[in-house]
């Protein structure tokens, strides 16, 4: 069965280099991508509390204008060399993404969301623009992979897995991660950020479950004293030059409090690597 990738776009520089990464990340697989574009009507209206209803005027031109740049899309796609393993599917909406993006997951079954970080007005210095961090806390459904706008295509060979061993691990929760690392041959870097204090059993037991679960693949499990979570990360990721890093947001805590604007400004932390949220 082929995979299903679903990849929001404004049309964006932005967008456009998320798409282009993800074909040539699973370039080996047969893939169904779908490119949504949640349409809207600042041009079309100038009075913006008014929405205008579908076949009106004004709708039908907005829908138009997105699917015209979806046919300037799909050529510009056609430049990229030719995948017989890749099938590509358009879908031009009205409603809020995170709306949009819930209701193609369940109608196609998708088994990833990737975005670009940024859209076509993100401001310079902000890692995540509001969409992503809104997909990565509110997609729970399938993984989500962030695209840092200047990240260009490299076969990953380590991907960096920061954890705590505070959670009883699933082995469902890791399916896709295992697939990626195993499709390019990377390696996965469990990252534990040492306190200075011992793991305690639990930890202990839960890093053996870790360990087994990810015996698929190659692992290697590091340690690293810092007591700044993110900056831990961040000079891991710097220091051995990894291609991405990959996590589980459980209940908000980890995005919030390594990948949240308040720490990134603090920090000066800007992703060069994709991020993969697993939920």
């Amino acid at each position: 069965m082929n995979k299903r990738i679903l990849i929001p776009t404004d049309f964006s520089k932005n967008a456009l280099n998320a798409i282009r990464y993800t074909i040539d990340l699973y370039a080996k697989l047969n893939c169904d991508f779908y490119f949504l574009n949640v349409f809207s009507f600042d041009k079309y209206t100038t009075n913006s509390l008014s929405i205008p209803e579908e076949g009106s005027a004004a709708f039908e031109q907005a829908k138009q204008d997105s699917e015209k740049n979806f046919e300037k899309l799909l050529d510009t796609l056609a430049l990229h060399p030719d995948n017989l393993k890749h099938n590509y599917y358009t879908e031009s909406s009205y409603t809020f993404l995170s709306e949009a993006i819930k209701k193609i997951i369940a109608e196609k079954d998708i088994d990833l969301v990737a975005m670009g970080t940024k859209g076509a007005t993100g401001s310079k210095g902000v890692l995540f623009g509001s969409n992503t961090v809104m997909a990565m806390e509110k997609i729970r459904e399938c993984p989500v992979l962030a695209i840092p706008e200047h990240v260009s295509f490299m076969s990953p060979k380590e991907i960096v897995f920061p954890t705590d061993f505070k959670d009883i691990y699933k082995r469902s929760a890791f399916r896709y991660l295992i697939e990626l690392a195993n499709m390019h041959n990377a390696e996965i870097a469990v990252l534990h950020i040492d306190n200075n204090k011992k793991l305690t059993e639990t930890q202990l037991s839960n890093k053996q479950l870790l360990s087994s679960i990810l015996s698929e693949t190659k692992c290697q499990f590091h340690t690293l004293r810092e007591k700044n979570l993110g900056k831990g990360i961040q000079d891991f990721v710097e220091s051995r030059e990894s291609d991405m890093v990959s996590f589980i947001n459980r209940k908000h805590f980890f995005f919030g409090s390594v990948f949240s604007k308040p720490l990134i400004k603090e920090i000066g932390y800007d992703s060069d690597v994709p991020i993969l949220a697993l939920h």
